[in-house]
């Protein structure tokens, strides 16, 4: 109970150094900006971890299963940059989750491909 106390008043102060500040608007953005960036560097370090771990099931894939993986993943990257643009329109939302859904579908029929024996 005092912990989730502790983490409301955290949040509680945030909220208040960014409305009551001069400039803490932007000092919240800087400080999403170094998250979000942070964030992306984990997930870029993720696939490249999974890709030295199975660079040998990749590599044994097909041209064309290589290809629809290499794209998918490029997908995604482009989901991520487009993240605020689209996610602002009921249209852009859906767009966003068929792209990300098509993106994860083909990388797990390719991943299938290349377990299947």
């Amino acid at each position: 109970m005092l912990r989730v106390l502790r983490n409301i008043a955290i949040i509680a102060l945030v909220a208040l150094a960014v409305t009551v500040v001069p400039g803490g608007g932007n000092v919240a953005d800087a400080v999403l900006t170094a998250l979000m960036l942070c964030f992306l560097t984990a997930i870029a370090f993720a696939v490249h971890r999974i890709y030295r771990e199975q660079s040998f099931s990749f590599l044994a894939l097909p041209d064309r299963w290589r290809a629809a993986v290499i794209v998918a993943v490029g997908a995604v990257v482009l989901m991520i940059v487009g993240a605020d643009e689209l996610l602002s329109t009921g249209l852009g939302l859906l767009i966003w989750i068929a792209v990300i859904a098509g993106a994860v579908f083909t990388v797990v029929r390719a991943w299938r491909e290349a377990h299947t024996y």
